[in-house]
């Protein structure tokens, strides 16, 4: 029988099955585990019940449409954490916290290496100053494959003023689907995921995801089931460093500059104003409004790529 990893502890997994809905306790047959695969919160799996003992034994495992992982340099490996997440939703602020672009960029850059689509959700709208330019913001963003949304987490009857969705459109769009939520500490991740679940989320740790170290009070991952849709609430990711990526594969998770960057002279071009051949000077000026957006993102990856450049790739200790 087909069945959905909710919950995994140690040698122990916490299964739905996919035909009655319910929740079963499951170990992984030994010999899957020799091959090499692991077992995470969000895979498809099929169950075999041992007639002898009563015990159900995890036999297969589905391929992933997409991973949730850091890469473990010192061991040339890569760590996951959760699978088949279906929407990367990127919460971010228009009011204390103010609206930080390059820390969605850092989320986008996420979403890409992960191969999870992105929504960007402009959470405290009841706040919102309009000497914010949130049009830019939510063309720039589309460009990127990213649809954009305005609420309030503290009024659900709030309805979209300045862009095209709010509230109504953002539970559509996560109906029946899996997403994990990130966003910096105070942008009101635990207010929105209550308001789109009709008040039936329970935080259990004391971040979902956030730029940094938070502290947690659980050790495992879980599929969190809500009203209508699932959330993957994973203390797996305690930190939003950037540093696992080698600085030379950054680019390509940057595919709107990577398109660009082809069209440069030299094969080497790091990109800065002045360097002779680049495409991105010589053919797209910052004043022009596609110039505006493309060194919008070229900003982003320069600040990211020196800071994940710092030391040698190989000398990484995580």
């Amino acid at each position: 029988m087909r069945a959905r990893i909710y919950k995994s502890d140690k040698r122990f997994f916490e299964c739905k099955v996919d035909e009655t809905g319910d929740i079963v306790k499951a170990m992984a047959r030994g010999n899957l585990l020799k091959k090499g695969e692991t077992l995470v919160v969000g895979d498809y799996v099929f169950l075999e019940e041992i007639p002898e003992t009563k015990e159900i034994m995890i036999t297969s495992l589905e391929k992933r449409s997409s991973e949730i992982f850091r890469i473990i340099v010192r061991e040339s490996r890569k760590k996951v954490t959760a699978s088949n997440c279906d929407l990367l939703i990127i919460l971010t602020s228009v009011s204390r916290p103010q609206f930080k672009r390059g820390l969605v960029d850092r989320f986008l850059v996420r979403a890409c290496q992960w191969g999870i689509r992105p929504i960007v959700v402009f959470n405290k709208m009841d706040e919102f100053d309009e000497s914010f330019d949130i049009s830019f913001e939510e063309k720039r963003l589309n460009r990127l494959g990213a649809k954009c949304f305005e609420i309030s987490a503290i009024n659900s009857d709030y309805s979209a003023r300045y862009l095209e969705n709010g509230v109504n459109e953002l539970r559509n769009e996560i109906q029946d689907r899996t997403s994990i939520f990130l966003g910096q500490s105070g942008v009101g991740k635990s207010k929105t995921i209550n308001m789109l679940s009709d008040g039936k989320f329970e935080l259990r740790t004391n971040t979902i995801a956030k730029v940094g170290k938070g502290s947690h009070t659980t050790t495992w991952s879980e599929i969190v089931e809500l009203d209508g849709f699932c959330t993957i609430d994973s203390p797996g990711i305690r930190s939003f460093s950037l540093d696992d990526i080698d600085p030379d594969d950054l680019l390509s998770y940057f595919p709107d500059l990577e398109e660009v960057a082809s069209d440069c002279k030299f094969s080497n071009c790091d990109h800065t104003e002045g360097t002779k051949g680049c495409a991105f000077w010589s053919e797209y000026s910052p004043d022009t409004t596609e110039g505006e957006f493309l060194h919008s993102r070229l900003d982003s990856f320069h600040r990211i790529y020196d800071e994940i450049s710092q030391l040698p790739f190989w000398q990484k200790k995580f």
